[in-house]
């Protein structure tokens, strides 16, 4: 049985169709990643799986329930990680936890022993008792995390689970999260760090404007859709060089003041790289898919 089963899922406010026609499978003990641009229809899709608003057309069953005619009884072995820590800052850390623990009627006991465990999860051992006003950024969305682990879910819904912080932070969040795919739970997540996708994620889909455009390993998906090298360009006159890099590679895009060839084998536009232009040569990365796919332009 899946963990999550999304089946030709719809909706639209008012003229504007938000999620059209998306079709995701998730399954036990998989990290599945939704990627996208913004307004691609990411947090609408999570909001449509967790039965908190009203899918105009398809079906949802999560954890083996139908949702959003038993998303109450499926979000019992859920937890969730909002994009925006939503801690009350009134309660230390410790009362952030029992609170909440409350919300799913498990009883005071057996909140108070899973605990030392959370805290522990959190790093955040000997802060029990701290405001929530007096933990840096890294430690809030540390504390969002163990919290929603208050009720032992079975599948955790993050959304855009490490914005906003600093690099030691991130990947102290990624260790915790590979260690909760290892105890066998399921994730599902957004996010706009391709690396962080890359490094965490078993499946991933990739969203814009409400549709799903790709879908599989972060490894298939730059095997399928990208040339294995990249090399990037800039610095003074990398304008005339790009002219030259078109005889020499297979794709030249030019974004800003810097200059990106793609291909097979770019040892021969490298060696063309002089004087003070400046350059990377590299592996393909799901970045590269994602910009190729979903486009270059800004989005609102």
């Amino acid at each position: 049985m899946s963990a999550l089963a999304v089946r030709g899922l719809r909706k639209s406010y008012g003229t504007a169709e938000v999620v059209g026609g998306v079709d995701l499978e998730v399954a036990p003990g998989e990290c599945f990643g939704l990627l996208g641009p913004n307004g691609a229809g990411k947090t609408t899709t999570l909001k449509l799986c967790l039965g908190l608003i009203e899918p105009d057309a398809g079906a949802i069953e999560l954890l083996g329930e139908p949702v959003p005619r038993r998303a109450r009884e499926a979000r019992r072995r859920v937890g969730v990680v909002p994009q925006f820590d939503n801690l009350d800052p009134d309660f230390s850390v410790e009362e952030n936890l029992i609170v909440y623990g409350r919300y799913f009627g498990i009883a005071p006991q057996d909140i108070a022993g899973r605990i030392p465990q959370l805290l522990d999860f959190a790093g955040l051992v000997g802060r029990e008792d701290a405001k929530i006003m007096t933990l840096s950024g890294g430690m809030k969305r540390r504390l969002t995390l163990a919290r929603a682990l208050v009720n032992d879910p079975q599948l955790v819904f993050m959304d855009e689970p490490t914005t906003g912080l600093d690099p030691q932070a991130r990947h102290l969040i990624w260790e915790r999260l590979r260690r909760l795919t290892q105890e066998g739970k399921t994730l599902v997540l957004t996010t706009h760090f391709m690396e962080e996708a890359e490094r965490l994620c078993h499946r991933l889909a990739i969203m814009d404007r409400g549709r799903v455009i790709a879908e599989g390993s972060p490894r298939a998906l730059i095997a399928e859709h990208i040339e294995p090298q990249v090399l990037e360009v800039h610095g003074p006159g990398y304008e005339s060089w790009m002219e030259r890099a078109h005889t020499l590679a297979p794709r030249v895009e030019r974004v800003g003041d810097t200059v990106y060839c793609y291909g097979e084998d770019i040892e021969p536009a490298l060696k063309t790289v002089s004087g003070e232009l400046s350059y990377l040569h590299r592996a393909a990365s799901l970045e590269d898919v994602f910009l190729k796919l979903t486009g270059r332009d800004l989005r609102d």
